[in-house]
């Protein structure tokens, strides 16, 4: 259905140029937070390679949406002739920095900044100022993230990083910083992994405002938690589902999905992004997918399966088969889980409530020494 809009997107992902400064480029990915925030965007621009790594590593320890930033011009060579393409772009902010025709055009940027209570920023360094690309964002951007939680990431080679961080203060006066920037350069660029995760720790993200609600996923013997997330589509599903259950029977599509109708519609919030396993997503206002694996579209969220690896969603949601039976719910309850706790096993391993393993459980219910548990 909707794999060769995925073909054409790898494929133009590929073809874009890798360039520059700090050595940077791209990646849209999710992953499980170890924290319960407000919703997360990471923004980024790369030219050679290096943010695009940072931002792969960044959302596997933190759920997130991802939007990369792209020039209109993709034919410049910023580094050319002792980078004199680069340095005039940066003149030129620098001679006339509040006119927004002193900044490179860029392609437009589908995520709304109001549906999101963080940001964080992943830039490379040119010459001791940050990206003339990624200024051009935040200064297109700087009154619609007014009052929001702000990281920044900055990529060098060795430069420090004291000009990228002046800049963003200048082009980003109103906004909450959640902490001191990152600094990732060739030296400790190994040590990446560790230096988010440590980092991420530091940081005072906003956390959501409301309850979230979960809803609960059963396919055969096994059931699976779901946050659901805070839009219009949600709240009617949840709202449907307290007057009971509700079985639909969906099928595998495209290598990354369970899809199929839901039998009514709901109230469509669109935007481009790209599903990762685990996201629970409204298509066309009428039918729902379940990712296992990942996918680039104009979608609704849903919600966000809990607690479960690739290979365990591929597992629960019996991926590659058709005619799935999947009842969704309200209450763990109503799916007769005490036929699924395993009482032979003492052991500290986490099970989900269908006797799957869990190497890393986050949020929802399991199964532990025989005894139902709430994360």
């Amino acid at each position: 259905m909707k794999g060769t809009f995925l073909i054409r997107m790898m494929l133009a992902v590929v073809s874009m140029l890798t360039i520059a400064c700090s050595n940077d480029e791209t990646v849209q990915a999710n992953a499980q937070s170890t924290t319960a925030t407000g919703r997360t965007l990471v923004a980024y621009y790369s030219y050679t390679g290096n943010c695009r790594d940072i931002v792969s590593e960044l959302t596997k320890q933190l759920q997130a949406d991802v939007v990369e930033i792209t020039p209109v011009d993709k034919t410049q060579k910023y580094e050319a002739n002792g980078y004199a393409i680069g340095t005039q772009l940066l003149n030129t902010i620098k001679a006339n920095p509040n006119d927004a025709s002193s900044y490179p055009a860029i392609d437009p940027v589908s995520a709304n900044l109001a549906n999101y209570d963080n940001i964080i920023i992943v830039t490379p360094l040119w010459w001791s100022q940050m990206a003339a690309i990624m200024q051009t964002y935040l200064f297109q951007q700087s009154k619609q993230m007014e009052g929001k939680h702000v990281g920044l990431i900055v990529s060098s080679h060795s430069s420090g990083i004291s000009g990228v961080v002046k800049d963003a203060k200048r082009l980003l006066p109103d906004v909450i910083w959640m902490g001191d920037a990152l600094h990732i350069s060739n030296s400790n660029r190994s040590n990446t992994s560790s230096l988010l995760q440590n980092w991420l720790q530091t940081l005072n993200f906003k956390q959501n405002d409301t309850e979230t609600q979960t809803m609960y996923i059963t396919i055969g013997n096994a059931t699976q938690s779901v946050t659901l997330a805070d839009t219009k589509a949600a709240q009617e599903l949840a709202e449907r589902l307290q007057n009971g259950p509700i079985t639909v029977t969906l099928s595998s599509s495209g290598g990354f999905e369970i899809w199929g109708s839901l039998g009514f519609s709901l109230t469509s919030s669109n935007e481009q992004m790209t599903a990762k396993p685990g996201d629970v997503i409204l298509y066309n206002s009428s039918n729902i997918c379940i990712f296992y694996g990942s996918n680039s579209w104009s979608y609704t969220r849903i919600g966000k399966i809990d607690g479960l690896s690739e290979s365990e969603l591929r597992s629960f949601l019996k991926a590659g088969e058709n005619n799935i039976q999947v009842t969704l719910s309200l209450s763990a309850e109503t799916t007769n889980i005490e036929n699924t706790v395993i009482s032979d096993d003492m052991s500290d391993t986490y099970y989900t409530l269908g006797g799957v393993p869990v190497e890393y459980p986050s949020h929802g219910m399991f199964i532990k020494r025989g005894k139902k548990v709430v994360l």
